[in-house]
């Protein structure tokens, strides 16, 4: 849109953007060499923020603008100049101050030699390139926004964010009714972000959790031995991954990769919970006729189980992890422990087999060498 006043000298040329958010944001910096330069024509979005750094000078988003390089500027004075007469009587100190800097402007164009920097997150400005011409002084940049740039464009954004919830439809794997499962992106504090995964059926009642980690596969396996020395240890939280081992030897306890799922919880629930799992699912099912020696063994090995989550006796939690996915805390964080022990080892073949890590690595050879030969 562009209409002038013959009768006030009114001038708009004021644009709306009727194309799509580009993918990346546009940052253009133009040093001007001459009057020429300042005749280059100029779009200017809605979400576009200018800079003249010559002037300490930066034009915040406003309504969209058909100029030129001269225009920008030159429309910025006229706006400050507009309340010069009244500020000249009621405030003469800034009268004063605006008065120097619009000099300085008027003499920035009247030399021809400053420097206009264009920032659009949506990608939609732009500054005229003359063909034939050298480009020495227009430099074009694109970048990925940033989660605040897209919010403040309306954009969504596939990641997880911090404290969001997400609910998704699923199918119970009891029944296999629709049931709604619940995503949540926690930041552990000293660690990493994981998602944690809840599935509830209304209709069998079934119940699940689960944690998934993410991130690159680190080049090390991790172990992390604790010594419990009372219940104050017990209230540490503990990210317990897939494919973590976890041992308790003063307990005979050795859950398996893969045993209970991932988990984050604390040392406590998680002895309840290998505790309820193994009365639940074990020691309950035996016959009358079970071997009283064994049934015995079992009461003996399950009221250990039940001082440790109680905090009455001392043990040793040793978490071994081959891909470092997991995590206890540490209370003295970013301060040693010291009752805990963290050790990183190389990872075994057997281990880098059964990850799929070797196949991996091949994948990755692979890629390389056929972008060399492209090359």
């Amino acid at each position: 849109m562009s209409f002038e006043c013959p009768h006030c000298g009114l001038k708009n040329s004021e644009i709306k953007n009727a194309g799509i958010i580009q993918e990346k944001g546009a940052r253009f910096i133009f040093n001007t060499s001459s009057k020429t330069d300042l005749n280059r024509q100029i779009v200017k979005s809605e979400t576009c923020t200018s800079t003249i750094p010559e002037l300490d000078l930066e034009i915040p988003p406003q309504r969209g603008q058909l100029t030129t390089v001269e225009g920008l500027l030159a429309t910025a004075l006229e706006d400050l100049e507009a309340g010069q007469t009244l500020r000249k009587h009621q405030d003469p100190k800034n009268y004063e101050q605006i008065e120097e800097f619009l000099c300085r402007g008027r003499k920035l164009i009247q030399d021809g030699r400053y420097t206009i920097i264009l920032d659009d997150p949506s990608g939609n400005s732009w500054i005229e390139y003359m063909p034939g011409e050298s480009s020495k002084g227009l430099t074009r940049s694109d970048y990925i926004r940033s989660s605040e740039q897209n919010k403040a464009l309306g954009l969504t954004t596939d990641e997880i964010m911090p404290e969001e919830v997400h609910t998704f439809n699923a199918k119970c794997p009891s029944c296999e009714h629709h049931c709604d499962t619940r995503m949540k992106m926690v930041d552990i504090p000293h660690f990493k972000e994981v998602v944690l995964m809840s599935t509830t059926c209304d209709s069998c009642g079934y119940r699940s959790n689960e944690v998934k980690t993410g991130g690159a596969i680190p080049d090390k396996a991790r172990k992390i031995i604790l010594k419990v020395e009372d219940a104050e240890d017990l209230n540490r939280d503990i990210l317990k991954a897939g494919f973590r081992l976890v041992e308790i030897p003063e307990l005979g306890l050795d859950l398996h990769p893969g045993t209970l799922g991932g988990r984050f919880t604390t040392l406590e629930g998680l002895l309840k919970q290998v505790h309820s799992e193994l009365y639940g699912r074990v020691y309950s099912q035996e016959s009358d006729s079970t071997d009283p020696e064994k049934k015995a063994r079992w009461e003996s090995f399950l009221a250990g189980l039940s001082e440790a989550e109680e905090g009455k006796r001392k043990f040793t939690v040793i978490l071994d992890d081959p891909l470092a996915a997991s995590h206890l805390q540490n209370p003295y964080a970013p301060d040693k422990d010291p009752n805990m022990e963290i050790e990183d080892y190389e990872r075994t073949p057997e281990q880098e087999d059964d990850l799929g890590i070797k196949d991996l690595k091949r994948l990755e050879k692979e890629e390389q060498a056929a972008r060399q030969e492209r090359e």
